[in-house]
């Protein structure tokens, strides 16, 4: 609680003055009374000096050895003296005990947080923690304290994370290191001067979930995988049945059309339940990506057909990626055809893949329609649709921005998305420096760092 404000203190020199006076004046009249000016001062200088060194001896004495808070007694200005600090001590005893009140206020609320709380200085070693962190993560109190929090909890993924946390981590999921069921979201939050709270939630019954749903969307879209390829090869042998009743073939087009576009989105669906429940790429597979694009761009000018597109690529030759070609190639390809699917006809669309000193760059620009900014951060959820009768016309299952996603998170990518309405967009994906390998022999003129097509 606030401390009540006090009155402010009276001036005490008016009255140090008044009795200066009065005592110089006593002096002035003994001096010329008694004829011995000189003794006389001496005399009051000794008794000045005298009285200032006992009350100089009693404020040392009560700073030093005494813990009482009532000053010595005294009287003139060295009693304003003891009373203004006896004052300063008051208040700052007073402030101590709230500080002390807040810190035991603050430490009780975090002890009875469910979620483990670590306190860590700038090297990441452990200041303080509660007792579900020694549950969670295994630490114990005060042995652990002073230690780095990663010699103590060392799986790799936060060892990782803990190197890299300034630049790009501040979440992560993994298990704990005292049960390998319990599974926790480790987040790391700056705060005061170069400290750390280390926070870890137990999210064990939500992957459970969250495995289930993807478990039972990979069930569903597998069993319908069999029907539906008995639906549509039906559709193209009825095709070839009714060619003499023009009054049913459309209705079979129609059957087929719907069946093509189911079996496009249960394997989207499957495709995105193993990104969602798989490990991320195994390491050692450098994918050559410009000849990966040379073949994205022509499947997107066949699919632009008589639309017209004008459909560049501009890749540095010998710029390699490590990954997973098939994921990858999913990942660029939905870019780029949805670059296709909504940029009217005549309009533009440039494909990139460059590298600088901050990472590798994967870009489609098109002129397209736009999108406004209140969807940008929702177009990676499944099924999300800005427009819900737009996209079906064009035969989208609403899945593949999400597939983008997880590729990327798979690969350790960001995915920016920069649009306005009418102005048309830009999707930029970009990869880690330590996923590159550039060109042994750099280009032998500039304008050939580039191939063009």
């Amino acid at each position: 609680m606030p401390l009540r404000p006090e009155m402010k203190p009276r001036n005490p020199w008016p009255a140090a003055y008044a009795r200066f006076v009065l005592a110089l004046v006593a002096l002035l009249l003994i001096g010329w009374g008694t004829g011995q000016w000189l003794l006389v001062l001496l005399l009051a200088a000794t008794g000045v000096l005298v009285w200032d060194f006992v009350n100089l001896r009693r404020l040392e004495h009560w700073l030093r050895l005494t813990r009482k808070l009532d000053p010595p007694q005294s009287a003139g200005l060295w009693g304003e003296i003891f009373d203004g600090l006896h004052r300063m001590r008051r208040r700052a005893r007073d402030r101590d005990k709230q500080r002390r009140s807040l810190v035991r206020n603050y430490r009780d609320s975090i002890r009875a947080m469910p979620d483990a709380t670590v306190v860590l200085r700038s090297d990441f070693r452990i200041d303080w923690c509660n007792q579900a962190a020694r549950q969670m993560l295994g630490l114990q109190w005060p042995r652990d304290e002073g230690q780095r929090i990663s010699n103590i909890f060392r799986h790799p993924e936060f060892v990782a994370f803990l190197a890299r946390y300034s630049r790009e981590a501040r979440s992560l999921s993994l298990p704990s290191p005292v049960d390998g069921r319990l599974w926790l979201e480790v987040r790391l939050i700056p705060y005061a001067k170069k400290r750390h709270l280390l926070l870890a939630r137990d999210t064990t019954a939500l992957r459970r979930l969250e495995t289930m749903r993807s478990d039972f969307v990979a069930n569903v879209s597998h069993e319908l995988r069999t029907p539906l390829t008995v639906v549509y090869g039906v559709t193209e042998t009825l095709e070839d049945e009714i060619s003499d009743y023009p009054e049913l073939t459309r209705s079979v087009q129609l059957l087929r059309e719907q069946a093509e576009r189911m079996k496009h989105l249960v394997d989207d669906l499957l495709l995105l339940s193993r990104l969602e429940t798989g490990d991320g790429p195994r390491a050692g597979d450098w994918v050559d990506v410009p000849a990966m694009l040379d073949g994205v761009v022509e499947e997107a000018r066949l699919l632009s057909g008589d639309r017209h597109h004008q459909i560049d690529l501009d890749a540095t030759p010998g710029l390699s990626l490590l990954g997973n070609e098939r994921e990858l190639r999913s990942a660029f390809a939905n870019l780029v055809f949805n670059a296709v699917h909504y940029t009217p006809e005549g309009g533009r669309i440039h494909v990139r893949w460059f590298a600088d000193s901050a990472g590798g760059y994967f870009e489609v620009a098109d002129t397209g329609i736009g999108i406004a900014a209140q969807h940008i951060d929702r177009l990676t959820e499944r099924f999300y649709r800005v427009d819900n009768g737009r996209s079906k016309s064009r035969g989208g299952t609403g899945l593949g921005l999400a597939i983008v996603k997880h590729v990327l998170m798979r690969h350790g990518a960001q995915l920016k998305i920069d649009s306005k309405p009418g102005e048309g967009s830009r999707f930029t994906c970009r990869f880690p420096t330590r996923s590159l390998r550039q060109p042994l022999k750099p280009p032998a003129a500039a304008g050939d760092e580039v191939v063009n097509r």
